[in-house]
């Protein structure tokens, strides 16, 4: 994975966002506390940051918040973007199907309320992202699968379409004659994007959609739509969101572990860092053939990205080089 092609950030400009202070990270204060927080807090500026080189979603992100959108507003028509994106292979349409040649879309979304909506493998719908939110806002449910999902989205007005790209199903029927018939862990490949932003009255947001793991078996999951995987919001501390083999992000509930450390007082950073490492160093693992990046932000503005990537270059050929990351892993936009 190359370094540039995994995070992409954006700060809109000339507009204020009051966010509280490094101190006020506890669920248990009182408001007058809360308030006397507030009143001296930091001013930063509105901002979003995804995974991957995804240009103009961060950018169509970004402009929602400079108009004084919502942070989930911004991520879900950010993540839009992407989604029919069909040249990107990964997210909607146009992402390469399951080995039956199926393209099956993952999503999840969630607001600074702790409100969550998902749905897992949906055919024939390209923007899943806003079933998601649809599930979230229109149901008394947090996730729709499959049949069941596709069924809600018609009901809500989506137009069903066939996914499949003439680009996908060449490539689906080369991998059938050249590979054996298994997913193969593409360390480089693009996939998922995973959003977050902070708006203009501090709220965070974030979501995450992809159509999976190339090739996978017919039903596979990842951890791209799973609360605490994919994705993970807390209003009062930060949030986070994973790109990469999903299996492996699920066995160490990454997202929710990268705001849980932030919770404790660890940077967005550090807790990236401290996710992967979760995940590198139990025994026998076998991380040099599977990927995981993580980015996180947090209250204050901070934000975070780390990969196994990052951690295999610095860790086992000590390229110095890596080691503080955050001067060339973020691009602005």
């Amino acid at each position: 994975m190359k370094r540039r092609n995994f995070i992409k950030k954006a700060s809109a400009t000339g507009l204020g966002l009051v966010t509280v202070s490094s101190t006020f990270i506890s669920c248990d204060e009182t408001s007058e506390k809360k308030e006397a927080i507030v009143s001296t807090a930091k001013s930063i500026k509105p901002l979003v940051i995804a995974t991957w080189e995804t240009t103009l979603a961060v950018d169509t992100a970004a402009a929602v918040l400079e108009k004084g959108g919502s942070a989930l507003e911004a991520v879900e028509q950010g993540c839009r973007i992407e989604e029919a994106n069909e040249k990107g292979q990964s997210v909607g349409k146009g992402g390469l199907p399951d080995r039956d040649g199926d393209v099956t879309l993952d999503a999840c979304i969630m607001n600074e309320k702790g409100d969550y909506g998902a749905v897992l493998g949906v055919k024939n719908i390209m923007h899943v992202i806003s079933v998601a939110r649809k599930v979230m806002e229109d149901t008394p449910h947090v996730m729709l699968v499959g049949d069941g999902a596709e069924k809600f989205a018609v009901s809500k007005g989506f137009e069903p379409e066939n996914l499949l790209t003439a680009a996908s199903k060449k490539a689906w029927e080369a991998w059938k004659v050249t590979a054996e018939y298994k997913p193969i862990i593409n360390i480089e490949n693009h996939d998922t994007i995973g959003m977050l932003a902070i708006d203009k009255k501090g709220n965070i947001s974030g979501a995450c959609t992809t159509s999976g793991l190339a090739y996978k078996m017919a039903g596979r999951v990842g951890d791209s739509p799973i609360i605490g995987g994919g994705l993970f919001v807390d209003n009062e501390i930060g949030g986070a969101s994973a790109t990469g083999l999903g299996e492996e992000v699920l066995k160490t509930v990454g997202s929710f572990l990268i705001v849980e450390l932030m919770r404790q007082g660890k940077s967005p950073q550090e807790a990236c860092e401290m996710a992967i490492g979760r995940i590198v160093n139990k025994p026998g693992k076998d991380f040099k053939n599977f990927q995981v990046g993580y980015i996180a932000v947090n209250k204050q503005g901070e934000t975070g990205a780390y990969s196994i990537h990052e951690w295999f270059s610095y860790n086992v050929y000590k390229n110095k080089e890596n080691k503080h990351i955050q001067s060339d892993f973020f691009n602005k936009a």
